[in-house]
């Protein structure tokens, strides 16, 4: 089976969102003052209710040496960040990538208000865990 098609039948944690998010090591922040854990998306049609979102992060080595700009990325602390949501079935690519599309944009405004020094890049993932 293709990693673009959709698996039949049965529960699907897929996740929606993949990325990092990272911050000075000295700066105070406590991301949970910031971001929610749980981010409620539009039930696709012909699904019934679904779950909320789950948005998970957790701290781990940079993944890359260098910032494109040429800083280190040694003197920062990154997190592994994950949006997953748990379908009762598996939505088709469409619809997972409206729901991608709308977590997007309700973290959004959230990223955008983190401290100055707080980095992030995020992408559409769309893959099951």
């Amino acid at each position: 089976m293709s990693p673009t098609e959709p698996q039949a039948g049965g529960r699907a944690a897929i996740r929606l969102l993949q990325g990092y998010i990272w911050h000075a090591q000295d700066a105070d922040i406590d991301l949970e003052h910031f971001l929610p854990r749980e981010l409620d998306l539009p039930t696709p049609p012909g699904l019934g209710e679904q779950e909320s979102a789950h948005v998970l992060w957790d701290t781990v080595s940079p993944p890359f040496a260098f910032f494109e700009n040429g800083d280190p990325t040694a003197s920062q602390v990154f997190y592994q960040f994950t949006v997953l949501r748990v379908y009762d079935e598996r939505p088709d690519n469409a619809e997972l990538h409206e729901d991608a599309s709308a977590a997007s944009q309700a973290l959004g405004p959230l990223l955008d208000g983190t401290p100055e020094g707080v980095g992030w890049q995020l992408w559409e993932d769309l893959r099951e865990l």
